[in-house]
């Protein structure tokens, strides 16, 4: 998985954690789905426009 391993993946949730806190993970985390969904959305309808052109 792109070289990072297991140990890699805990120091860096270790990381977010303490500089996020415990209680702002789960906000944090509905921010992030919720802006990969709108980039979703976004490339569909450029994929959509530039079929719509062609």
């Amino acid at each position: 998985m792109l070289g990072i391993g297991m140990s890699e993946l805990l120091v860096v949730l270790l990381i977010v954690v303490l500089f996020f806190g415990g209680k702002k993970l789960p906000q944090l985390g509905s921010a992030i789905g919720e802006s990969i969904k709108n980039f979703k959305k976004g490339v569909k309808e450029i994929e959509d426009d530039t079929d719509k052109k062609s």
